[in-house]
C-alpha cells in the first residue's frame, strides 16, 4: 500500500484520544504541535490530559456520550489497553480507530497475546491457562517448580502478579482463581530487558527507534538507557521481530515490544503494547521526532518522521511517588529535560513524571 495524501487529515483536523492519563496528555501536546485539535474522553474528572486539551468527562459505558464524542472528531486513538473493547467498538462506528479494535482486544488478554506471538514463530516464556489449583500445581511441575501467576486482563506495572512456587500454600489463591482468569508464566533466566518502539503508518511504512535497555523496580520501569548494551546482531533481530508483529497485526500507530535477552543472546518476547510506551519517553529529547508525534502522524494518515537519535546517549528515569518532590533540584541539571504529568497527588507507585538526561 503506497502513501495516499487523500487519506491524510488536514492540519487543524480533530483527533480523539480515549483515556486522559499522562500518555494522553503527551499525545495531546504532540498533536497540538502538529496543528491538530485534540479531544480527550476520560471518566475521571481533572485528568492530566484534560488540562491541555478539550475533554469529555463521562463513563466508559455511556454510549450517548461516546457517540457524541466520536462524531466530533476525524480519527480516534487510545492511550492505554484498558479501554473497554465494547466502548471502542461503539465509537468505531462513527470515526476510524487507529490502531484497530482488533489490536486492542488481542493485547488485553495475556493468553491470547502469547498465543499470537507464538503463531509468528517467536519465543515467549512458557505459559499455561490457569483456572484451578490443580492446574496451577501441574503447571508448576512443568515449569520447574516456580513461576509468575498473572491476571489475563487489566494488569500493569506489576499489578495482578503473584510469584508462586511448588512448596507454597496455593489454597489461599482459590478465591482469586475463581474471581477472574489467570495465566502462569515460567521464569526466564535473562541477562537484561530491552524494548523496541516503532511506528507503522496507514500506508504500511515502518520506522523503528533505537533499541532501549530497561531496568525495573517493583514491577515498574525505573530507567531506560540508549544505546542498549547488547550487540548489534541482537538489536537487529529485536527490530525484525517487532516489525513482524506490527505487520501481522496490520497495526497503525506506535507499537512497543518488550524482550528478555538471555545469557546466550536469545530473544524472548515478554509483552507487546499497541500504544506509546514508558520506555519510549526518551525519544522526546533524544530524537528528530518523538514517539508521541510519530503516533499522531500515523493516526492522521501522515507520513512518518525520521526517528534517528541526535545525541550520543540518553537515559530516562521515571519519577515515582515522592521522587517528583525533587523537581527544584532536577530542573537545575544541565543537559536534562524534566517532564511532569500534572498529577495532583504523589502516591507510592504512581508515575508522576520523568527526566531525560543527555549523556
Amino acid at each position: 500500500m503506497t502513501f495516499n495524501p487523500d487519506l491524510c487529515l488536514p492540519a487543524g483536523g480533530k483527533i480523539g484520544i480515549l483515556g486522559g492519563g499522562q500518555l494522553g496528555r503527551m499525545l495531546a501536546l504532540a498533536g497540538a504541535q502538529l496543528g491538530f485539535d485534540v479531544h480527550i474522553y476520560e471518566p475521571e474528572a481533572d485528568c492530566p490530559a484534560g488540562r491541555v486539551a478539550h475533554c469529555t468527562t463521562a463513563p466508559w459505558d455511556d454510549l450517548g456520550a461516546l457517540a457524541q464524542f466520536a462524531k466530533g472528531v476525524d480519527a480516534l486513538t487510545f492511550e492505554f489497553e484498558n479501554v473497554p473493547a465494547a466502548s471502542l467498538a461503539h465509537v468505531g462506528t462513527f470515526a476510524p480507530i487507529r490502531p484497530s479494535t482488533t489490536c486492542l482486544e488481542l493485547t488485553q488478554d495475556r493468553l491470547v497475546e502469547k498465543r499470537f506471538i507464538n503463531s509468528l514463530g517467536l519465543a515467549t516464556a512458557p505459559f499455561e491457562d490457569i483456572a484451578t489449583i490443580d492446574a496451577l500445581q501441574a503447571a508448576l511441575e512443568q515449569f520447574g517448580s516456580r513461576g509468575i501467576l498473572k491476571t489475563r486482563r487489566f494488569g500493569y506495572d506489576g499489578k495482578g502478579q503473584v510469584r508462586v512456587g511448588k512448596g507454597d500454600d496455593l489454597t489461599s489463591l482459590q478465591e482469586d482463581l475463581a474471581r477472574q482468569a489467570w495465566i502462569l508464566e515460567g521464569f526466564v533466566d535473562f541477562a537484561c530487558e530491552i524494548s523496541v518502539i516503532l511506528a507503522r503508518s496507514l500506508s504500511g511504512d515502518v520506522r523503528a527507534f533505537d533499541v532501549t535497555q530497561n531496568v525495573h523496580r517493583n514491577g515498574i520501569l525505573h530507567t531506560s538507557t540508549i544505546p542498549a548494551h547488547v550487540d548489534q546482531a541482537t538489536q537487529n533481530a529485536a527490530k525484525q521481530q517487532a516489525v513482524a508483529i506490527a505487520q501481522a497485526l496490520g497495526h497503525v500507530g506506535v507499537l512497543a515490544v518488550e524482550f528478555f535477552v538471555t545469557g546466550s543472546g536469545d530473544l524472548v518476547v515478554n509483552e507487546i503494547a499497541p500504544r506509546v510506551h514508558n520506555s519510549g519517553h526518551w525519544t522526546q529529547d533524544g530524537c528528530n521526532v518523538c514517539q508521541f508525534s510519530q503516533h499522531m502522524r500515523a493516526v492522521a494518515g501522515w507520513p512518518l518522521g525520521d526517528p534517528s537519535r541526535h545525541c550520543t546517549a540518553i537515559e530516562m528515569t521515571n519519577l515515582i511517588g515522592e521522587d517528583v518532590l525533587a523537581w527544584p533540584e532536577l530542573t537545575r541539571e544541565d543537559r536534562s529535560f524534566l517532564h511532569l504529568y500534572g498529577k495532583r497527588e504523589a502516591r507510592a507507585g504512581r508515575k508522576m513524571g520523568h527526566i531525560n538526561r543527555l549523556i
